[in-house]
């Protein structure tokens, strides 16, 4: 459902979606412009607003982010590229993910290629690594810093200090990639 938010001179307009899936709240905004709020089926409308208000910040700056590029085509993906990169995808990354794991001695379970629109990769408490199949239309820099940054979850499930202290050491450029990374999430949806 489309709604509105006047905070401080300026109108939000956003699309409430409650699942019973989600367990939190979850603000997004897409290259458009856009912006969706999804939470758990049992929050109050009045949840959503307050949530907004207090990533305003962060919106704002997306917002302002996504305006630089309007007009500017996007790379758009389907399910047939996924079945087509999926293999070539999971061929680099392995490599990099054992040239990784074999220099600093992490053990993982095992590892899956996605199809997904918002993550590039993850780790769960099982040690299995998910990469996200675009990751093969990255320049090689922005891999590797994707790929260090999920192995070091096999050692610390969180974003700490230690976490980044982790990858600090694994792959030492981490700011700079993570830096383009964001560039890229643009373009590549």
């Amino acid at each position: 459902m489309k709604k509105e938010i006047t905070f401080k001179d300026s109108k939000i307009t956003y699309t409430l979606k409650r699942s019973k899936k989600a367990r939190r709240m979850r603000l997004v905004v897409y290259c458009d412009g856009s912006v969706v709020v999804t939470m758990p089926h049992r929050f109050k409308e009045t949840a959503a607003e307050q949530f907004i208000q207090e990533k305003a910040r962060w919106l704002f700056s997306k917002i302002t982010l996504f305006k630089q590029f309007e007009g500017k085509s996007f790379a758009k993906y389907s399910y047939d590229d996924y079945i087509k990169y999926k293999r070539d995808a999971m061929t680099i990354i392995e490599k990099k993910v054992e040239y990784f794991v074999g220099k600093y001695g992490y053990l993982y379970n095992k590892i899956s290629i996605k199809n997904q629109k918002t993550c590039w990769g993850s780790c769960s408490k099982k040690a299995n690594l998910n990469f996200n199949y675009k990751i093969l239309f990255l320049p090689e820099n922005i891999q590797d810093y994707i790929i260090a940054h999920e192995i070091c979850h096999l050692k610390e499930l969180n974003h700490s200090k230690k976490f980044w202290k982790l990858v600090f050491d694994i792959f030492p450029e981490y700011q700079e990639g993570r830096k383009q990374l964001k560039m890229y999430s643009l373009v590549i949806g």
